[in-house]
């Protein structure tokens, strides 16, 4: 066979291991977080727009 060829009875014979467990995925609420978070902005909303615009012209040029 070639690169690219394959043989069509091969699809057939293919065998998918659909059975999942409970153990084999992740627990999502394992590291679940419950608290606050809060943040101190000790810039301007004007100096925080400036800085937008200078990441938005670096990404264009």
């Amino acid at each position: 066979m070639g690169f690219g060829s394959y043989d069509e009875s091969e699809q057939d014979n293919q065998e998918y291991d659909t059975d999942f467990e409970d153990e084999d995925g992740l627990d999502a609420e394992e590291n679940a977080h419950e608290g606050d978070i809060e943040y101190e902005f000790t810039a301007s909303n004007d100096e925080l727009l400036d800085r937008l615009e200078d990441i938005k012209d670096n990404q264009n040029t």
